[in-house]
Order: structure tokens, then sequence, then C-alpha cells
């Protein structure tokens, strides 16, 4: 891009103090909020929306547009202001954050057609963030970019750290992580504090490029995403050194005012940020978007051949499953296999041995598998299979939780269930499984019983929406049904 010029700065700038104006406003009228976590991010933001980033704002889920993902949702005042400073509703509308006849909630939800994802549940975003990466990257092959705002204390959640190993070894250079290094936690500092050092080294060595700023610097951070767009073959973060509550007199840096309104210092502070701004000037014009991504239709998947077994044939389902996943990513180059370095066992290497380009590894990161699978999932961009042991599944719930909020299709598959693998021992028995997904509300499961059941479920699975999770096996058992048998979902 062409460098930042002096009106640009004072556009931008004003941009921020506007963000900041609404942020308290919205907050202080709903009596409940985040705004001095808005606060630190407001420059950034700004950048962001108004010089960065590439989208249509009056289709907010075209699949051409630059994805935005605010991971640290509790800052959702801030992404409401953003896209209402950009034209797509009213800024009126901010005012009815937190109320019953609204859709602005506390934290975003898809509820929003400008939310991709559900956040607050931190630690997710930069998951879900590396699935449209990838997706970008490798499947789409499109010039669209993803963007994951994080917060300096989520960033201490080990989904970060598998999400951060994830974009490292794929080499995501079309994304930039951010995090708003603002010191303070909820109850107590972060542990780092502002040692931006420590920070640059630890992204550095996950094999980021990293960019530590002055976050409430719009020049030096609109200079670091223009370098981040020119970095090739690794992804960039930008490590924002801010302060929390910057520009509200008497309240930044200090403690004690995370998640709640600004009170008796409400005037106090509007008065003094409104004192900068610039009311007659217009915010910048968006970049338009790369109109490259190509169409996608996932509709209809279709085994490309019934399955053929023998009655009284042993074969475990877990391999039937596998032999299915073939076939429908024989059918449908957006059908992907996601593993967590399982791929052996689930059999899901039978895809991977003949479709590389539709196999993801992801390793041993439940969390993160569950979240890139979501990821490329996103905009109806492909048909996500991810699998691993069903008892490994436990420590990715909470990502299925919040996948249940965001809307999410993702087909979820658990092997060696039960207590059938006894030799291995409890600590590999997928026993908590059915309940756990049984709970999650709009979720569907299967339990196949033998191979054809297997392939059938996998085929409806595909084409279900919501979350669906297919319970499979590790011993053989019998083929008991006929090849030509119909299954529907609810009924034995």
């Amino acid at each position: 891009m062409a460098p930042v010029t002096a009106d640009e700065v004072k556009a931008l700038k004003n941009v921020a103090a506007k963000l900041r104006i609404h942020s308290v406003e919205a907050t202080s009228k709903a009596k409940s909020g985040h705004p001095t976590s808005c606060s630190s991010m407001a420059e950034l933001m700004s950048v962001l929306f108004f010089r960065t980033m590439r989208y249509n704002v009056h289709d907010p889920k075209n699949a051409s547009n630059d994805r935005f993902i605010l991971s640290k949702g509790h800052a959702a005042p801030i992404l409401y202001a953003a896209w209402a400073e950009a034209g797509l509703f009213p800024t009126e509308d901010l005012m009815k954050l937190r109320t019953l006849e609204s859709d602005l909630e506390g934290h975003p939800t898809p509820r929003l057609n400008f939310v991709d994802v559900a956040t607050g549940s931190l630690g997710q975003g930069l998951s879900v963030a590396c699935g449209m990466a990838y997706c970008g990257k490798y499947i789409d092959k499109a010039s669209y970019r993803t963007y994951c705002l994080m917060g300096d204390g989520e960033s201490m959640e080990g989904n970060v750290w598998e999400a951060l190993n994830f974009a490292g070894f794929y080499k995501l250079d079309n994304l930039v992580a951010i995090i708003d290094v603002n010191r303070l936690g909820q109850s107590d500092p972060t542990p780092l504090q502002h040692d931006m050092n420590t920070y640059k080294a630890r992204l550095e060595s996950f094999g980021f490029h990293a960019i530590v700023v002055d976050g409430h610097d719009v020049e030096e951070v609109a200079k670091a995403f223009d370098e981040a767009a020119e970095t090739k073959d690794k992804p960039t973060c930008i490590l924002a050194k801010t302060f929390k509550g910057h520009d509200y007199p008497d309240i930044e840096n200090e403690m004690n005012w995370h998640g709640k309104p600004l009170g008796e210092k409400t005037s106090i502070v509007l008065e003094h940020l409104k004192a900068s701004l610039i009311a007659d000037l217009p915010n910048p014009a968006i970049p338009a978007p790369v109109v490259d991504a190509p169409e996608v239709d996932i509709t209809n998947i279709k085994l490309s051949e019934p399955p053929s077994y023998t009655k009284g044939q042993k074969l475990a389902t877990r391999e039937a499953y596998g032999t299915a996943l073939v076939k429908i990513g024989i059918n449908n180059s957006h059908v992907i296999g996601l593993d967590g370095d399982m791929k052996n066992s689930t059999f899901s290497e039978k895809l991977r041995n003949l479709k590389p380009e539709q196999h993801i590894e992801c390793f041993i990161c439940e969390q993160n598998l569950a979240g890139v699978g979501i990821g490329i999932g996103c905009r109806d961009r492909c048909v996500a299979f991810v699998s691993t042991f069903a008892c490994f599944f436990t420590r990715a719930f909470d990502n299925f939780r919040m996948g249940v909020i965001s809307q999410t299709n993702l087909n979820v598959v658990g092997s060696h269930c039960g207590v059938s693998i006894g030799e291995d021992g409890p600590s590999q028995m997928g026993l908590e499984d059915l309940a756990m997904f049984r709970s999650l509300p709009g979720a569907t499961v299967f339990y196949p019983s033998d191979a054809v059941a297997t392939e059938r479920s996998v085929e409806l699975a595909a084409n279900t929406k919501g979350i669906t999770f297919i319970r499979v096996a590790r011993p053989v058992t019998d083929v008991i049904y006929d090849n030509d048998e119909v299954f529907e979902i609810g009924k034995a």
C-alpha cells in the first residue's frame, strides 16, 4: 500500500475517537459492558476497518471479503461501533446494546450478519481464524485475508498456543494475529504486563513474523499492517502495546475498571473525548475486496457409490468411516477431513492418501482441531469432518459449545469409543461422548452398528445442519444390514 499520509492519520485518529465515544455511551446506557477493554483497541480497529481490511460493507458475508474475528468478545461494543461507522446500520442503534429487543448482545454472535463465529469464551478465536486462513490459502486460493484480534489475558490460553503452532507450521501468510497488550486483566495485571520483548520472542519461536507497535499510534499501526501484507511464507502477529481505558481521564491504566460502565465519570470522559473530535471530518473510504473467491456448492453431498458389503463380513465401523469419507470426498472437492495425528486409527488417512489436498493434519491439539474445522466451514466454504479418539474430544467440548452459539456446521467423528478397547485402559475409553454431544442444543448423534450404517451416517451428516457426532468403534463387528437399507435421522 501507499505510505500513510498526514490526512489519513488525522482521519483515522478521528475514527478512533468516535469508536471510544460510542463504546462509552452504549455501555453507559446499558449500565454494563467493557468500555475500558474497547478503549485500548480503538486505534487498531480504526486502522483495520478504515484502511487495511478489504470488504463490502453492505454484503458482510461476501466470500471475497477479508475476515475479522474479535476473539476478545467482551469488547463487542467497539466491534458494533466500527460496523456502524462503516455504514452497515445507523449509529443510533448502538444505544440498544444489551437490550432484549436488540441482537447487539454483550458478546458477538452470528445472529448479526457481520459476525462469523460467536466469541466470549476466551482463547478460541485464533483457531477459527487459522481455519479461515487455511481455507483461503490452500482451498479457495483466493486473495482474502484473515485478521484475529485477541487480548493479552486470553493469550495465556493453551488453545491460543495450539493455534499459533498450526499457523506457523502451515505458513499462513494470509493470517494476521493482533494481541492488544493492555497490561491489565480483570483482577490482576497479566503475567507479562508490558514485556514486549518476551512476547516477540515467543511469537517468533512459533514461526511468526512479530511486530511490536505503539497501539495508540495510528501511523505505526498502519505501517505494521502494510508490512504484514508484504510478508511471505509466515503469519504475522502485531503486538500492540496499549493501555486499558486509554484516553479516559483518571481511568487509563488503572485497575478495577474491567467489565463495568464508567458511572459518575462518564460525562467527564465524554467531554474529554468529544473535545478532540473533528465533527465534519468524513471517515476514510473502505478498500473494496478482490473478488476472486470461487463459487462453492456444498449441498446434496452423496456417496460416489453405495456400500458394498456382505452380511456377516467383519469390519470395524472406524474403517467404514474412512471409506465413506473418500466416497463423499471424490464427489465434492470441498469435503475436508481433519485429524489429530490419529488418521491411521480413524482411517481418515484413506482420504489423505487419495486426495491429500482435502485432508488437514492438526496434530495432537484437539481444541485447535475443533476450531480449525469450524473456521474452514465458515461462510459455507467446506464440509468439515474432524476425527480422533472419542475420549479426546472432552477437552474440546467448550469449542463445540461455542460452535452451537456460532451456528456452526461441523461433523465430528469419535473412534475407539466405549469399553471395547479395554486392554488399552480407561484413559482411552470414550465413555462421556454420548452425554457430551447430546447436551449440545441441535446436535445430531449417529451411533452406527455396522459398516453399511456407518457409510450412510457419514452421507447424512454431510447434509445435516449444525454439529453432528458419529460414534465409531475399534473392534471388527459383523455387517448386519443389506447394502440398500434406507436410514433416516431420528429412526433406529
